[in-house]
């Protein structure tokens, strides 16, 4: 399949800037799969969607401070990196702007207590594999105290409070950006979808900018994902095996909680528990293994994730639901409104 085959014509002034206020009320299109139904409601109203036989399954990743801008020590040349994937302790892959002028041995300094090296090139345009030196606490504060929010390129607003960035549910620092389907529910919702009777499970992929890096190449099958780390903990692997025999639907939060929950399941259906990497690339033609339902934002254009969705409510359906979101004038992208697709 051609990339150019997922391309959708989108008005630059339907991409949400801001988010909506109060979370949950942003709009929920909701397509079933089985009588081929549109319909458009708010996000709140998922609950009238949900029953006691639904196990929603999110990810309670935490974006980081991921842009952190310093001073080339040599020079003085001002350098920002913007921090892709942990490695271990203090050493990760990042994106240097501009990344000619940071070689493999230079040195950016942050602060008086923060410094990095280069120690590698990555094959990546501007990635570098870097080691933090930290001389007071631990990275993590340092980078809470130094860095800043890694919104995408396409949201040119100010973001005042980082928490919106944020699922209420994050927990697990580690991602350069938000799964953003989970950022439209509250505490409030969650706390009435669960006396409802429906369980919720927590996995972990920590996000990284592969996800929605563009497809460049013209057949999307030439097309490599980035590595990103995947957890799914023992317990919660039982239980979700258990649900699955049980007959309830699993209802993935979001494009990275599908991959989390498609990687860790085998061909016969079962769910392993893992603390590992995947590359997972679903598109048209891959056969779902574990996940019956997804929440979803609408995304970019000839983007990987709207070759997930197309995989799953295939490729014309998906288009003509997006234009039909055109059409209505939702709002596209991270502070986007949301889909339901059953």
């Amino acid at each position: 399949m051609n990339t150019s085959d997922f391309y959708y014509d989108l008005p630059q002034e339907l991409i949400a800037q801001t988010p909506i206020e109060p979370r949950d009320h942003s709009r929920l299109l909701v397509y079933d799969r089985k009588s081929d139904k549109i319909e458009h409601r708010i996000f709140k109203d998922l609950i009238e969607y949900l029953t006691p036989n639904d196990v929603l399954v999110i990810n309670n990743t935490r974006v980081i401070p991921a842009r952190i801008k310093g001073v080339k020590r040599e020079t003085g040349a001002k350098i920002e990196f913007l921090l892709l994937k942990r490695l271990d302790l203090n050493t990760y892959e990042a994106l240097a702007k501009p990344g000619k002028k940071v070689k493999v041995g230079a040195v950016v300094d942050f602060s008086s207590e923060l410094s990095l090296e280069v120690v590698d090139e990555l094959e990546e345009i501007g990635g570098k594999k870097v080691v933090f030196s930290v001389k007071e606490g631990t990275l993590e504060e340092q980078l809470e105290k130094l860095g800043e929010m890694p919104l995408p390129p396409y949201i040119k607003k100010k973001l005042e409070d980082g928490e919106r960035y944020q699922t209420v549910y994050s927990s697990v620092p580690g991602s350069s950006a938000a799964p953003t389907a989970g950022l439209h529910f509250t505490n409030e919702l969650l706390k009435k979808i669960e006396e409802k009777g429906v369980k919720i499970e927590k996995v972990l992929l920590d996000v990284g900018l592969g996800t929605f890096r563009p497809v460049t190449e013209k057949s999307i099958e030439s097309h490599h994902m980035h590595s990103e780390r995947i957890v799914v903990k023992s317990d919660v692997a039982r239980r979700l095996n258990e649900y699955k025999k049980e007959g309830k639907r699993i209802i993935a939060v979001g494009t990275t909680s599908v991959r989390t929950l498609e990687s860790a399941t085998n061909e016969d259906g079962v769910i392993a528990p893992c603390d590992k990497e995947t590359n997972i690339f679903i598109y048209p033609g891959y056969k779902f293994k574990f996940v019956d339902a997804i929440i979803t934002n609408f995304h970019l254009p000839e983007s990987t994730l709207i070759m997930l969705i197309s995989a799953f409510a295939g490729r014309e359906k998906t288009l003509e639901i997006y234009q039909e979101a055109v059409k209505e004038k939702y709002r596209f992208f991270s502070f986007g409104d949301a889909m339901f697709i059953e």
